[in-house]
This record gives structure tokens, sequence and C-alpha cells, in this order.
């Protein structure tokens, strides 16, 4: 991705994704800092008053432009949700506390399709096989660990009715296999 590149609209799915990427677009702004900064406040009896609204004056515009950012990269539907935000600080809370949240009821459904994944005699087995690898995927991706012999002996066990001999076969091998290897055997 380009400095002048934007990531796509954030439209309430993959969330994990969308931050990462906004998160590099805002890096490479230099303005990642205003996710967690709170604006500049000084004493009215500062000393130098016109260093003090130089700051604050910066901060709002820098505040301005990351805010809308953020908020020109979400749906439509969220961004009338989202825009009455007052801060940049308080808008990437509000996003990462709504979705992370439903990052946990996404960890529990992938983990579900993992467990119900079943393969049928009448679809081509390598691509039930991928489809079954891109919900292990998932699983890694949300941080959950899964061993590669565990993965191999749930795709073995998941074959079809119809490849009972060379699951057995499989099973029965005493030299431990790769996913890959699994993969060119299939």
């Amino acid at each position: 991705m380009s400095h002048n590149e934007k990531p796509a609209k954030f439209t309430g799915e993959n969330f994990k994704t969308w931050q990462q990427k906004m998160l590099f677009y805002l890096t490479m702004l230099n303005m990642v800092k205003l996710l967690k900064d709170d604006p500049p406040i000084f004493k009215n009896d500062e000393e130098d008053a016109i260093t003090a609204f130089n700051i604050v004056e910066a901060w709002n515009n820098f505040n301005f432009l990351c805010y809308n950012y953020i908020l020109n990269s979400l749906s439509n539907e969220l961004y009338e949700v989202y825009n009455i935000k007052k801060t940049t600080k308080e808008l990437w809370e509000s996003l990462n506390h709504k979705y992370k949240i439903e990052d946990v009821g996404a960890k529990k459904f992938l983990v579900a399709k993992f467990l119900n994944f079943v393969m049928v005699d009448s679809k081509v087995i390598v691509n039930q096989v991928q489809k079954f690898q891109l919900i292990i995927h998932g699983i890694l991706t949300e941080g959950m660990d899964i061993s590669e012999s565990f993965q191999v002996v749930n795709i073995i066990e998941k074959l079809p009715p119809a490849w009972n001999d060379f699951k057995n076969y499989l099973k029965h091998k005493r030299k431990e296999m790769t996913v890959e290897d699994l993969i060119v055997r299939l």
C-alpha cells in the first residue's frame, strides 16, 4: 500500500484487517498518535500564550484530518453512526470497543464451523480441503493455535466415507505428515 492508497471502506465485517490497514495508513501520514492522545490543555497563566495557541491549533488541525480519514473509510451507514464522536481518539476507541467484542463471537463461530465441517463424496475433495483450510486459517488469524499435526489428523478424519480405506492407511502411517504433504496425496 502506498501512502496515498486509502484502506477499503469498513462495512462492519473483518474489523481486524481493516483496523490494521488503517493503522498502517495513519502511521504513514504520521497521525497514529492521535488515536491515543487527548487534546493538549494549557493553563491561562501560561507564559507563552502564542506557542500554546499554536500547539492547540496544530492538534485541532491534525485531529480534524485524522478523524475524517477514519470517518470517510467507513460505509455510509457506519458514518452516520460514528460521526457524532468528537475526537479521533473517541471515534477509534468506540469502533475498537464495538468490533473487538464482536470478534469474540467470531472466534466461537469459527470454532463451531471447524467442529461441524463435513466432507462429502459428491464434491471434489481438494476443494473441500481448501475450504477447511480457510476455516483453519481464520482460527489461526484470531490468535488461536492449532498444531500442524492436529490439522492433518482433522483433515484425515473429515474425509468422506468413500475414502475410508485411504483414511485408515494414513492413520497407520508412522511418519508424521505436513498439511502440504497430505494435500499432495489427495
